[in-house]
C-alpha cells in the first residue's frame, strides 16, 4: 500500500510541479508521475543532508516535494531540449 500512495502523491506534486512552470512539457502521465516521485525524494534527500530531518519517519512536505519536481522539470525539459536540437 505504501508503494501506491507514493505514487499517487508523486502524480499530484509533478501536476502541481507542471502547473507551477510555465511552457509546453514533454512526456505525459506517466513521466508526471516519475517527475513527482523523485522530486520528492530529492527533496527528502537534500533536507536530511542539511539537518532538516533529523529524526526517523519525518521527511519532506508537499511543497519542497513540489519544488524538487520543478527543479527536475527544469533539467528534464532542458536535456530534452538539448537532444531535440541536434537531432533537427
Amino acid at each position: 500500500m505504501g508503494i501506491l500512495w507514493t505514487l499517487i502523491v508523486g502524480l499530484v506534486v509533478g501536476a502541481l510541479a507542471k502547473l507551477f512552470m510555465p511552457g509546453k512539457d514533454p512526456g505525459g502521465v506517466i513521466i508526471t508521475m516519475l517527475l513527482g516521485v523523485a522530486g520528492s525524494l530529492v527533496a527528502g534527500f537534500l533536507g536530511r543532508a542539511l539537518g532538516w530531518y533529523s529524526s526517523p519517519g519525518t521527511g519532506p512536505g508537499i511543497i519542497v516535494s513540489i519544488i524538487g519536481a520543478m527543479l527536475l522539470l527544469g533539467i528534464y525539459r532542458l536535456v530534452v531540449r538539448r537532444r531535440h536540437t541536434r537531432t533537427v
